[in-house]
């Protein structure tokens, strides 16, 4: 039921009735202003898509903190979005009632996270505050989400510049005995950093050179690693060994003990190896890389000082890290010969384009199929992409375009055509 009546005041009061029989009324300075506003929520309730008034004075905080109670996230997933939300959504709109969130806000919030965090960060982030608000549309909550006209943030995508063998060989060098293995291993399968990390004796046959990939190690806070499920349904793949593989593994058996669970790569005290903590002995041995780069390539006359800038580190952490890459092979002793020096930098390859992550020895994995003439659905189904257009988009650059390939295939055929007839053509003299 509605209604529209002049007041003694001159106003025009438009009213209605909801489905639950409550009354909600708006003063107009003109009738057909209220008789817009009655046929606008006569409209909705029409094509169901009324929202009562007060739905929206919710505050974000509450309603997301509902949703991600009921969401079915992987638990990696979950714990992933809370600490986003904790960390960097909550402080700026939290608090913000669902109904006066606005597509500047949303703005507001995507710029200040990009000053602060990586372009991939900041389209999670975004992604996952849309999802909030369009429940909260589906729950008429509110009319309309505010991210609807708010163009979501580009990630920048980089090219996959992959590390070199060399580069691969040097971090297995630095990093501690009990983690060579695993550098090997995730450098010649491809496997993502959780799935290694959950990778039990009972998933791997030394005898067949096969590897199962069903399931990885999750760290969340607060709670123990725990085995999960992977990234999605087409990352369960058996995985096949290369001999290298199968002999750095089976070394490692030989002096390391299994884990708890069977799980065949282990933290200094024998248990599951947590992201945080295995990050710091990577990062320690990117830097020791890192640094003898720069101490092969400096001047003799102060070679320390030129590891603490191109580091930005002291002097005296340069010459431990200087130390280390020592220890490790990588640079010769300070009276070291130019041609010692030369060939300890040629054994060291390029210095690498990139930050040296964990992620990229799957990139260096992948690089070597391609490199090998595999096909991108191997590709895909060794790394466990969801679709080859994944596995295109990320290395497509890598694989040999058409021009490529149209010289390979004369030069195949009319090269050693040509070769022969000219040396008909001209013998060599006996």
């Amino acid at each position: 039921m509605a209604s529209i009546k002049k007041r003694p005041n001159g106003k025009w009061r438009a009213r209605y009735r909801d489905a639950d029989k409550h009354e909600h009324s708006r003063h107009f300075d003109r009738k057909a202003d209220a008789q817009r506003w009655l046929d606008e929520v006569t409209t909705s309730i029409v094509t169901g898509q009324y929202v009562h008034p007060k739905a929206g004075d919710i505050t974000f905080y509450e309603y997301a903190e509902t949703w991600r109670a009921i969401a079915s996230h992987r638990t990696s997933t979950a714990d992933l979005v809370r600490r986003h939300f904790t960390n960097h959504v909550y402080p700026a709109i939290g608090q913000k009632r669902l109904k006066n969130i606005t597509p500047s806000d949303i703005r507001s919030l995507d710029k200040t996270l990009g000053e602060k965090l990586a372009p991939a960060t900041v389209v999670v982030i975004h992604r996952y505050v849309s999802a909030v608000l369009a429940s909260a549309v589906r729950d008429r909550k509110i009319a309309v989400s505010p991210t609807v006209t708010v163009t979501a943030p580009k990630p920048g995508k980089k090219k996959v510049v992959p590390l070199s063998t060399e580069v691969v060989f040097s971090l297995r060098d630095v990093v501690p005995d009990r983690y060579r293995a695993l550098v090997v291993t995730t450098a010649g399968t491809g496997l993502r950093q959780g799935e290694v990390f959950g990778l039990t004796l009972d998933r791997v046959d030394l005898m067949r050179r096969t590897m199962t990939v069903d399931r990885q190690l999750v760290s969340v806070s607060g709670a123990p690693p725990a085995f999960g499920e992977l990234k999605t349904e087409a990352s369960e793949r058996e995985v096949p060994l290369p001999q290298t593989v199968v002999d750095a593994i089976a070394a490692h058996l030989a002096t390391y003990p299994t884990g708890p669970d069977g799980l065949i790569f282990t933290n200094s005290e024998g248990g599951a190896l947590r992201r945080s903590g295995f990050n710091e002995i990577w990062t320690a041995a990117r830097r020791t890389v890192l640094a003898a780069f720069a101490w092969l390539n400096a001047s003799p006359e102060d070679r320390v000082g030129s590891v603490a800038k191109a580091l930005g580190t002291s002097t005296a952490k340069a010459g431990a890290l200087v130390v280390q890459a020592r220890a490790a092979g990588l640079v010769p002793p300070d009276d070291a010969s130019p041609t010692l020096i030369e060939s300890a930098r040629a054994a060291l390859g390029d210095l690498p384009r990139g930050a040296m992550v964990f992620h990229d020895l799957r990139h260096y994995y992948a690089s070597l199929l391609i490199r090998r003439g595999a096909s991108v659905k191997v590709v895909q189904a060794r790394l466990g992409h969801k679709s080859a257009a994944e596995t295109l988009d990320t290395y497509s650059h890598l694989w040999p375009d058409d021009d490529d390939r149209t010289r390979d295939a004369v030069d195949s055929v009319l090269g050693a055509v040509l070769a022969d007839s000219l040396r008909t053509a001209h013998p060599v003299a006996a």
